[in-house]
């Protein structure tokens, strides 16, 4: 007879990320912040006890934008190093078969080659604007590679690009850069003016739809098993101004779009390599159309303002 209760336990469950799972696996345990404190080995251990998952996926983290990261690197440290040791040792003493740990690109050093493969990880530090959330997420990594070698444990960890969707954050000074975008553009038809965006537009970017990131999960749930991170987003490129043309046109926005080229553009492309993902087998067809999981989210937003995160 197993000793399992429950296949799936996610943690982080009413984030963006923990959200898309829900229809993939409405039967898993979504944990949240309010229901235990990962912080607290304690009261870990007793979710793990209830609970008794077979695979976890680990989504939760605190995190914040570029001020909050400067402010709080002492609390952003310990809080997270807390979190991930907690839920990764409680998965070692509970028996859990197979975890996935989901990091961030922030764990890239800040001088690096692209496109972004997973042996640069550790090739230097990453960037001051949140070098210790960058440490502690490289650390789950380094704690997923050690308790292999030592317990056995099958710990990987996943590195999406820059994801976006439904439930994301979409306050101003902490959302990125498509909720930002969506954000900007709906207030402004709203309040019947113009709007004003950073340089010129140009830059490219890679977006992963949230929605795609639980199909990889079970991909690599039964096809991957290495502490090696993995690289999982989509690869295709998209400047800036076309998304903002994509969303202007999308709620019907024809007032003025100004592009302050007095202001930095950031850099030019950051491509990353997915090559490690497809050579497993994942076909690259896959991956969510972006113009229509643009429009998705757009139409999630409007259907659910204000009552959205990051909207006070």
């Amino acid at each position: 007879m197993s000793n399992y209760l429950n296949e799936y336990l996610i943690t982080g469950g009413s984030g963006m990320v923990g959200k898309s799972f829900e229809k993939l696996l409405p039967d898993a345990v979504f944990i949240s912040s309010g229901d235990y404190d990962l912080r607290k080995n304690s009261q870990v251990s007793e979710m793990f006890e209830k609970y008794k998952p077979q695979k976890v996926i680990h989504l939760a983290s605190r995190v914040g934008g570029v001020l909050a990261n400067m402010t709080h690197l002492g609390e952003f440290y310990y809080d997270n190093i807390m979190i991930n040791t907690n839920v990764l040792e409680n998965c070692r003493v509970h028996g859990v078969e197979k975890v996935i740990s989901c990091l961030s690109t922030c764990i890239y050093p800040d001088k690096v080659i692209y496109p972004l493969t997973e042996e640069q990880i550790h090739n230097g530090p990453p960037h001051v604007s949140n070098y210790t959330y960058a440490y502690t997420q490289r650390m789950i990594e380094i704690q997923s590679k050690a308790y292999r070698e030592q317990y056995g444990c099958n710990f990987i960890c996943i590195s999406p690009n820059n994801l976006f969707g439904k439930y994301d954050n979409f306050d101003l000074e902490n959302s990125h850069v498509i909720p930002a975008i969506i954000r900007k553009i709906y207030d402004a038809k709203k309040e019947n003016k113009g709007v004003t965006f950073w340089g010129d537009g140009s830059p490219l970017r890679e977006f992963t739809y949230v929605d795609d990131i639980p199909e990889i999960c079970l991909f690599l749930m039964d096809n991957y098993d290495s502490s090696d991170a993995i690289n999982i987003g989509n690869t295709g490129e998209i400047s800036i101004k076309e998304i903002v043309n994509k969303v202007s046109h999308y709620f019907n926005f024809d007032n003025e779009v100004q592009w302050d080229k007095s202001k930095p553009n950031g850099q030019f492309r950051k491509p990353s390599d997915n090559s490690k993902l497809l050579s497993l087998g994942w076909d690259e067809s896959k991956y969510s159309n972006f113009d229509d999981s643009l429009d998705e989210t757009c139409r999630w937003f409007e259907k659910n303002y204000p009552n959205i995160r990051g909207i006070k």
